[in-house]
C-alpha cells in the first residue's frame, strides 16, 4: 500500500468525503467572512470534515487544523488561473504552477490539487493547462500524493445547462484519462452520466452561495443521491451563522444519507 492509497483511504473513511473550500483568497483577495483567514477558520472549521482547501502560503498561518489527532487532511492548491479571477474581467483561464508536489508536501499537504481548464479559445493554451496538469501528476506518483483534479470550464456563467453538463461530463473524463485520483467540478442537471462516464471518484462542488443553508443541504443531497463520492463546499460552508453546526449537518446528509430538511432540524440551523 502506497502513501496515496493510505491518504485516499483517510479521505473515504466515512464513505463520503466532505471538503471545505477555503481557498477564495488567492483570487478574490480578503472578502467579506474571510477577511482574518486564521481566525476565522479556528472558529469556523468543524474537525469532523475530511478535509480542508486551502493556498500554499495559508498552511502556515492555519497549522493549527491540522494538528489535531482525527483532524482534516490539508487539500493543497497548486496551481493559480485566471478562470477564477472573476472580478478582474478575465475570460482566457492561462494557468501558472504555485508550489511544485514536492514544495506542497513540505508545507504539509495531505492530497493536491491541480485545476484544468479547456475550451479556453486557443488550442496552444489548451495544451499548456493539460501540460502543467500533468506534470503534477507525475510528481504525486512520485511523492506517493493523490491528486484531486479540478475542471473548471470557461466563462461559467454564460454556459447553458446543456452546455456545463457536456464540458463537466467531458472534462471529467479527460482528467481521469490524464491520472486524476479524483475530481473536483459541477454538479450538472444530467449528473449520473457524468459520474458513468468516469473512472474515479467525483466530488461535487457548491458553487455559489444559495440564499438558505437548507438550499444548501438539498445540493448535497442531489448531488450524493445522483453519484458523488462527497462534495467541496466553501461559501456554503463558512458564510453561515454557525459554519461548524451547519457542517455537522453537512456531514450527515453526505455521510449517512439525512435528508436535508431532516439534518437542518436535527442541528437545529438557524434560518434555515
Amino acid at each position: 500500500m502506497t502513501g496515496r492509497d493510505l491518504r485516499l483511504k483517510r479521505l473515504f473513511s466515512h464513505g463520503k468525503a466532505v471538503i471545505v473550500a477555503a481557498d477564495h483568497g488567492e483570487f478574490d483577495g480578503p472578502i467579506p467572512g474571510l477577511i482574518d483567514l486564521p481566525a476565522t477558520l479556528a472558529q469556523a472549521i468543524n474537525p469532523i470534515v475530511d478535509g480542508v482547501l486551502l493556498s500554499p502560503g495559508m498552511i502556515a498561518h492555519c497549522a493549527g487544523l491540522f494538528t489535531q489527532r482525527g483532524g482534516p487532511l490539508a487539500v493543497v492548491r497548486a496551481n493559480w488561473s485566471s478562470v477564477y479571477a472573476f472580478h478582474w474581467g478575465y475570460q482566457e483561464a492561462a494557468t501558472a504552477p504555485v508550489v511544485t508536489v514536492e514544495e506542497a508536501i513540505a508545507r504539509g499537504a495531505d492530497i493536491v490539487l491541480a485545476s484544468l481548464t479547456l475550451k479556453t479559445g486557443s488550442e496552444e493554451r489548451d495544451a499548456r493547462n493539460v501540460e502543467v496538469f500533468s506534470r503534477f501528476v507525475t510528481d504525486a506518483r512520485r511523492f506517493g500524493v493523490p491528486i484531486l483534479g479540478e475542471f473548471f470550464p470557461p466563462r461559467s456563467n454564460e454556459l447553458t445547462p446543456e452546455e456545463m453538463h457536456d464540458q463537466v461530463r467531458t472534462g471529467a473524463r479527460i482528467l481521469a484519462e490524464l491520472g486524476a485520483d479524483l475530481i473536483k467540478t459541477f454538479y450538472t442537471h444530467r449528473f449520473p452520466d457524468v459520474v458513468a462516464g468516469c473512472p474515479v471518484p467525483i466530488l461535487a462542488l457548491g458553487a455559489e452561495k444559495t440564499p438558505t443553508q437548507l438550499q444548501a443541504l438539498q445540493l448535497a443531497e442531489r448531488e450524493v443521491r445522483d453519484g458523488a463520492q462527497g462534495v467541496v463546499f466553501g461559501r456554503n460552508a463558512l458564510q453561515v451563522p454557525d459554519p461548524k453546526r451547519f457542517q455537522s449537518a453537512l456531514c450527515a446528509v453526505v455521510r449517512e444519507g439525512a435528508k436535508a430538511e431532516a439534518a437542518a432540524a436535527q442541528f437545529g440551523l438557524a434560518e434555515a
